[in-house]
């Protein structure tokens, strides 16, 4: 972290306090630039003699002067301390913004160590994790609340006053809680005048308070669910919960689930414990097509549920935080941001899903909401839960090694079988000519069984648009995207070429802009193109397709999908949003178009995201007593990741990659960093990327244990949005070590104008 600062003048000013005495001094943590703690004076008034909504404590935003010109700037107090001024002058705090600190002790800390760990401003971090709907009080108003004071109530009886003036003064007194002015003249059946009088009289007192427009949709009815019946698996693993929990120690579980084995069940009935207790837990879910239906399953078990996530709008995030805060909540269900929730008596922390690459935040601060809930786990000293059928290899490492207590749940709730899982390879079929469509002969023969016999057929294709390329036969001109240099996808509904990394959108050509060539073809497969076939080829059976693109409106996802629940669609096409966590019991037939689709991506996580998503969507058949199979198509059957997602082995797909993995240096055997460099400018962006490597090198020498730099290298997607990209790799097997080779290399590091770079901690994104 840089090095406390003080922001001060050369010449004082009047209202500087004297530099011998010891005072009482604020940290403050800017909300933007500069980064950095600094020290400011906390008047007297701001801490003692004044009402709380008003008082200076850690975790309020106060507003301050910055620099020689004393800009007013807002930042966070993070500390207060009695100390001597050392010779500096201080300046004072202008004033606090909030009525209650937005964030506790415990989250103070936990956004220090998210600075330190990801390379992060404070500052940035604690813009993150206050939802700007919370800093901005979405959705509420100051209102003036009137009540009795207690000398006036105690003499009421003897007051001499008109009669509507005292039948409004009584029905106050009895309220048990202040009223707004209009709110007592509707309860006394008065006007105003009464009211205002009374308040002209002094005797009434009055307060200001921030209170809600809206009323909370938490509240909403639902059908209560009883608690289901155990069986020896799920008992198992709730012991091992319930033992963390009566030791009041933190300590962390996976949970290796097979999809089906009733994993959800575990985690109601550990939170209803916690409930018991008085505490409050936290559950999240990589998804938000997962958020209604798992908020829907809290809700049927528990009186107070709250959710967060990135789709709501700031005056519902504001509202379910103002909930959370109060203690009103019992379960938070939310996206990775749900993390940060402001539980004040907080007793669980439970991941769903936990191998699932969306707990990663892209943008700065960039953290992984596993590890974060581990450090704040560990923190408040209460049990984390991770779950999942198809664990990271880091998760299901650290458990191999003792880190994590493993719990396995091999078998299926009511003892159904795992769908039967076979490959139909691709080459065949090209070869033998057996099929001229996304959907081979095979798949099309089961498809057809299971929707006859009155079954439902989800089919996955990871792939977005109509076509992923538009080529011209005649030259060889590929459609590239002029920010990007990636090729563009052709939408059909629209007849656009699209760029699905910068959102580029330009026309179709219908002849080539080169040689003028009218056979333009539009190849390669997406989800648009894999709909219009199903539709043409079961034109008797209703589709849905569900990706980024048609789940654009608000509450698409749970529209879409009750509709599939209630029997409406019969077939479910779409990319990995339906490949996880989805509970249909008359899904007898799951089809993978294509599994190849993320296996040769030059990222040392292909071939375990590849068994990940093949492993999960196989699961989402077979839950009900209809049994079902799953048939999944690809053109690399022999591939260790294809064949231990056939057989559902997670044990062997890790034997298989994880000696890879130590022999390379890569994750869970070391830590590791990617820095991007990226800029308009190709050779300035790699200029900076080789004086960043120097660096780095320079830094890195002679450190033990070793740290390893490689690069600079052209990055994978070498531009993109306009800009060129340069990659850096660091590993070390000591993260710490890492973190501060970093510091050390850039820490007076200067890109030229129009030139940027990234520290990425732990990164997923190779690409």
């Amino acid at each position: 972290m840089p090095q406390q600062q003080s922001l001060f003048d050369t010449e004082p000013a009047p209202w500087e306090v004297d530099d011998a005495a010891e005072q009482l001094v604020a940290t403050v943590v800017l909300s933007g630039v500069p980064a950095g703690e600094f020290d400011y004076v906390a008047p007297p008034g701001m801490v003692e003699g004044e009402r709380s909504e008003r008082r200076l404590e850690p975790g309020r935003r106060v507003r301050v002067p910055l620099g020689r010109g004393n800009r007013s700037v807002i930042g966070y107090c993070v500390a207060l301390t009695h100390k001597s001024s050392g010779g500096r002058k201080l300046k004072p705090i202008s004033g606090v913004l909030d009525r209650q600190p937005l964030l506790s002790p415990a989250m103070l800390r936990l956004t220090r160590w998210m600075a330190d760990y990801y390379l992060c401003p404070w500052g940035q971090v604690l813009e993150a994790v206050v939802p700007a709907g919370v800093r901005e009080q979405a959705g509420t108003r100051d209102v003036t609340l009137l009540s009795v004071p207690p000398e006036v109530a105690l003499r009421i009886n003897e007051l001499k006053l008109p009669a509507k003036q005292l039948e409004a003064l009584k029905i106050l007194a009895a309220s048990p809680k202040p009223l707004a002015a209009k709110q007592l003249a509707a309860r006394a059946g008065c006007t105003m005048a009464p009211i205002n009088e009374l308040r002209k009289k002094g005797l009434l007192a009055e307060s200001v308070e921030r209170i809600s427009g809206r009323s909370d949709d938490a509240a909403a009815t639902y059908a209560r669910e009883a608690p289901h019946e155990l069986n020896p698996d799920q008992v198992a693993a709730l012991a091992a919960i319930q033992e963390s929990l009566q030791s009041a120690q933190h300590r962390t579980i996976l949970i290796h689930g097979v999809t089906g084995s009733g994993k959800t069940e575990v985690y109601i009935q550990a939170i209803q414990q916690v409930v018991r207790f008085g505490r409050q837990a936290i559950l999240l879910v990589p998804e938000i097509s997962l958020t209604p239906q798992t908020v829907a399953r809290f809700r049927a078990r528990f009186d107070r549920v709250a959710v967060l996530h990135s789709h709501m709008s700031d005056v519902e995030r504001h509202e379910h935080w103002r909930h959370i805060s109060r203690g009103e909540v019992e379960v938070v269900v939310g996206a990775r941001s749900a993390i940060f929730a402001p539980t004040s008596h907080l007793g669980l922390i439970v991941l769903d899903e936990e191998h699932e690459t969306t707990f990663k935040q892209e943008t700065a601060p960039r953290y992984h909401a596993r590890d974060v809930a581990l450090r704040r786990a560990s923190d408040q000293n209460v049990p984390l839960v991770l779950a999942s059928a198809t664990p990271s290899l880091e998760s299901w490492h650290r458990a191999k090694q003792g880190e994590y207590r493993l719990v396995e749940m091999p078998r299926r709730v009511l003892n159904l079988p795992m769908p039967a899982v076979r490959t139909i390879d691709l080459r065949n079929e090209i070869h033998g000519k057996q099929s001229r469509g996304a959907i081979s002969r095979p798949l099309h023969r089961a498809m057809d069984a299971a929707l006859r016999d009155g079954g439902q057929v989800i089919l996955l294709l990871n792939r977005r648009g109509h076509s992923t390329h538009i080529q011209c036969p005649a030259c060889g001109y590929a459609a590239r995207c002029p920010a990007c240099d990636l090729a563009l996808t052709f939408h059909r509904h629209d007849s656009s070429a699209v760029c699905h990394y910068c959102d580029y959108h330009a026309a179709a050509p219908t002849s080539c802009p080169e040689c003028k060539f009218h056979g333009i073809q539009f190849s390669g497969l997406g989800t648009q193109k894999l709909e219009a076939e199903v539709r043409a080829r079961f034109p008797d059976h209703p589709c849905l397709r569900m990706d980024t693109d048609s789940m654009r409106g608000r509450g698409s996802h749970e529209k879409a999908l009750a509709t599939f629940r209630e029997g409406g669609t019969r077939i479910l096409l779409g990319t990995q949003m339906i490949a996880k966590g989805l509970d249909f019991p008359n899904v007898t037939l799951v089809g993978v178009v294509n599994a190849d689709t993320a296996l040769h991506f030059p990222d040392f996580r292909a071939a375990e995201r590849t068994f990940q998503l093949v492993t999960q969507v196989a699961g989402r058949t077979g839950r009900g007593a209809r049994g079902g199979q799953v048939l999944v198509q690809t053109f690399s059957p022999d591939a260790p990741a294809i064949v231990a997602a056939v057989r559902h082995d997670l044990a062997a797909f890790a034997r298989q990659e994880l000696p890879h993995r130590e022999a390379l240096g890569y994750p869970p055997f070391s830590s590791m960093v990617r820095i991007v460099i990226r800029g308009a400018s190709d050779k300035a962006s790699h200029a900076l990327a080789e004086e960043l490597a120097r660096r780095l090198q320079e830094c890195a020498n002679g450190a033990s244990p070793a740290v390893r730099v490689l690069g600079p290298s052209t990055a994978p997607m070498a531009k993109l949005r306009g800009d060129y990209r340069y990659q850096i790799q660091l590993h070390s097997v000591d993260g710490g070590l890492l973190r501060n080779v970093v510091r050390m290399a850039t820490a007076d590091l200067k890109a030229p104008e129009g030139i940027n770079w990234i520290v990425d901690v732990d990164p997923l994104d190779m690409m």
